[in-house]
């Protein structure tokens, strides 16, 4: 009796040990998701991917280095040229970006950690003294729902002197918010 008593323990607790040792930890089971849960078993759909937070309104607070135009001596701020707000759009779950700045898109790309590139682009923008072909390149991040930042370079020539170019380079951070 005490041999089918003990035999019928080992077997209850067998048992329990199995169904508790499969309990399956829930979380975003997507490597490639902002919240991955490396230990995740079960999904519990939780992921959320770079891609998807970058899209929508975003208000910008840039902090752009000026430009005095030389022998006139005026200076443009391009903070004051920048709209306060951007809106980012993509192309259907493709890791491509194209941000609107006032009506002139820029186009990127966004990995799936939330790293923005800008590559080299000629976009017209309006510096205060008629449109100008500026070319315009940077990286940034972003970092939630509510947050990120672009370092932006504008890279322009003025042609002050018919004939005799100048060609200047601004840097630009900018800092997004929701």
């Amino acid at each position: 009796m005490i041999k089918r008593t003990n035999l019928f323990f080992l077997l209850i607790l067998a048992i329990s040990f199995t169904f508790t040792s499969c309990k399956k930890e829930p979380g975003c089971m997507d490597p490639n998701s902002l919240t991955y849960n490396p230990d995740a078993k079960k999904d519990d759909g939780s992921c959320i991917y770079a891609y998807d937070i970058a899209l929508g309104t975003w208000n910008m607070n840039p902090d752009c280095e000026d430009y005095t135009i030389p022998v006139i001596g005026t200076t443009v701020s391009l903070n004051d040229q920048l709209p306060e707000s951007i809106y980012v759009q993509g192309d259907d779950g493709v890791d491509d970006l194209f941000i609107d700045i006032d009506g002139t898109q820029i186009s990127g790309t966004i990995d799936y950690n939330g790293n923005v590139l800008v590559h080299s682009q000629t976009i017209s923008i309006d510096m205060g003294f008629g449109p100008m072909d500026i070319d315009v390149s940077g990286s940034g991040f972003i970092s939630s729902e509510n947050s990120g930042n672009m370092n932006l370079t504008y890279s322009f020539d003025i042609d002050l002197i018919p004939g005799f170019p100048i060609s200047e380079s601004l840097d630009c951070s900018i800092t997004l918010t929701r």
